[in-house]
């Protein structure tokens, strides 16, 4: 609580100086491209400093009072920076390459240098925002909903998941042996490494190869820097379960959500007054009605576990989300016509979390979004009719094609909907950029979506 409230009257002293912070967090389920749209935020607001019209948008919220940007030098932080040389690096590659996926916790910070508004601004000078970005794997973001549950809650709430008809081709080896194991079963090392193993494996292949998202925890998955350590292995039970086993995994899975707890949700997630959440819709359409749904609950689930603002303890402190905008990903992959109806159907998944926030005071909005475009809208031929297409190179083959997607739901299909193949999702090349990033980086609605998280501070 003093921490909280120190860090508020901080805030507050810099905003009366005109020097604001803003703390922007890029959150999101696994696959979403959150480095990828973070490599896009910077590179286009650097060139934004130097007068390219990179960001339209959030130019009009400012008023046209910004004069520079500038990445703020690196201090005695102990998170590793955001490489994001070394990720224009790969869109400036021949071929151009999508950047790797993020592994570990991350940050960055940038100065905003904007005129007054006020009558002096001659004599007061310019102001200064800092925008303090973070970035981490998505995969730990659903061990969020994990800090207010027990070890029987937990295990049961997630075997129920896992038990579901679309999970059983990842599943089933790991079902097998926990329903098998006897109820008071001892914690023998090899039975509780052969459990994890096969735990562990079973949440890879429902991410890999069937798609979904809400899988538990979240380190098991993504473990970071440190690798694969004896706080990781555990596993659920089912309900019953007692012995030696049943408190080993409650010991370790209480350990795992108070590490969490103090190293990654208090220090850093829980500090950031602005979120932006990323979503694969595109995705999880494509990888059909299990995933979808599997999907928005994870959505609903992580939306539900943020701690928003509205009350004045809350502002004065500096804790909780006061802004937060959902943003669908790969808009570039549907055509114009389309990215209203993917907006539509994010803002249905997320529609409860929405009217809790607003009830706390805290300003959403619903986003579809390209931080890379790497299609062009065109117009192909089915049945003998032209239909709405998007053109771009695919990664797999290097040749230009276009590609139907399909018509996207204003809203969660009903069920003969998925009924039929309805959808193709290919992986397009990213465009070819500088290397330095100067000219920016081509997107669809980055500037949009900027304007409604940080325009009202600048």
């Amino acid at each position: 609580m003093l921490r909280d409230a120190a860090y508020g009257a901080e805030r507050l002293g810099r905003s009366l100086i005109g020097q604001d912070r803003i703390r922007l967090a890029v959150t999101g389920l696994t696959r979403a491209g959150k480095t990828v749209f973070l490599t896009s935020l910077l590179a286009n607001l650097l060139a934004a400093g130097r007068g390219q019209r990179t960001l339209p948008a959030l130019e009009r919220a400012a008023g046209g009072r910004l004069r520079a940007v500038r990445p703020v030098p690196a201090g005695i932080e102990g998170l590793p920076r955001f490489d994001v040389a070394a990720h224009l690096a790969a869109l400036a590659a021949d071929p151009p390459a999508w950047p790797a996926r993020t592994e570990d916790l991350s940050t960055l910070e940038l100065t905003l240098e904007l005129d007054r508004q006020s009558m002096l601004a001659g004599l007061l000078g310019t102001r200064s925002v800092t925008l303090e970005l973070l970035d981490y794997p998505g995969e730990w973001l659903l061990d969020l909903p994990m800090l207010n549950q027990d070890f029987p809650g937990w295990s049961a709430a997630t075997l129920a998941r896992l038990r579901r008809p679309g999970h059983a081709a990842a599943m089933g080896a790991f079902l097998g042996f926990v329903d098998s194991l006897p109820p008071g079963v001892a914690a023998e090392d090899s039975l509780v490494q052969r459990g994890f193993a096969l735990y562990r494996d079973a949440l890879r292949g429902c991410r890999d190869r069937l798609g979904f998202r809400f899988l538990q925890p979240g380190r098991v998955l993504n473990p970071g820097p440190r690798g694969e350590t004896p706080l990781l292995w555990f596993f659920p039970l089912p309900p019953g379960a007692r012995g030696g086993l049943a408190g080993l995994m409650a010991e370790r899975h209480r350990a795992y959500v108070e590490a969490q707890r103090r190293e990654f949700f208090e220090p850093y997630f829980r500090r950031f007054e602005r979120q932006a959440v990323l979503v694969d819709v595109l995705g999880a359409l494509h990888a059909g009605q299990a995933a979808f749904d599997d999907t928005a609950e994870a959505l609903a689930a992580i939306a539900e576990a943020l701690r928003y603002g509205g009350g004045w303890l809350d502002w004065l402190t500096g804790v909780g989300v006061d802004r937060v905008a959902f943003v669908a990903t790969k808009a570039d992959h549907v055509p114009a016509r389309q990215r209203d109806a993917l907006s539509s159907l994010l803002g249905h998944l997320v529609a409860a979390p929405q009217r809790r926030a607003t009830g706390a005071g805290v300003t959403t909005s619903v986003h579809a979004l390209a931080a890379v475009r790497c299609t062009e809208d065109d117009v192909a031929t089915l049945d003998g009719r032209p239909v709405a297409a998007v053109r771009g190179v695919l990664l797999s083959s290097g040749r230009s094609a276009k590609v139907y997607p399909g018509e996207i739901p204003l809203r969660p299909p009903e069920p003969g909907f998925w009924d039929h193949g309805f959808f193709e999702m290919p992986e397009f090349q990213p465009p070819r950029l500088d290397r330095e990033g100067g000219a920016g980086v081509p997107h669809l609605g980055l500037d949009a979506l900027l304007a409604a998280l940080i325009g009202d501070v600048l």
